[in-house]
């Protein structure tokens, strides 16, 4: 655990104490691979009749958003799997009780991850004045 974290946190330092970098960093993804694998077989094994081509497309999709509207942190990841799922669920039963489209959700998903990216993005696009200091931001341009 301490060896992930110093190696997440700053690869050099951790070189510099010693720690195996590229050691650390392969058992990390083959310990992430292997419970992705776990989840993968636990979800295909529980709920669906058959393994078929369709089965899992927007998955990785999914994943990918909860993650980064979580902030890849564990406890936002969750919060956000928590909303994406009650989303999809309730989704399901709203298309079942009102015949209302199931694009909804997925309509409402983009506006929330919208909103969520909305105001870094107009921060970096546009001169802001800091609400705190008073102090006018102005993006980087091209030069970075």
């Amino acid at each position: 655990g301490f060896k992930f974290r110093a190696v997440g946190a700053n690869a050099s330092a951790a070189r510099t104490a010693g720690i195996s970098v590229p050691r650390v960093t392969t058992s990390v993804m083959f310990i992430a691979g292997a419970l992705a694998g776990l989840g993968g077989a636990a979800q295909i094994l529980g709920s669906e009749p058959a393994m078929t081509a369709g089965v899992g497309g927007s998955f990785g999709f999914d994943a990918i958003t909860v993650a980064l509207l979580g902030r890849a942190t564990p406890l936002g990841t969750v919060f956000a799997a928590l909303l994406f799922g009650g989303l999809r669920a309730g989704g399901l039963t709203m298309q079942a009780s009102t015949e209302t489209p199931l694009d909804l959700v997925l309509v409402i998903q983009a506006l929330v991850v919208l909103f969520i990216a909305a105001p870094a993005l107009i921060k970096s696009l546009f001169r802001l004045k800091n609400i705190e200091t008073g102090e006018t931001m102005a993006s980087k341009g091209w030069n970075g």
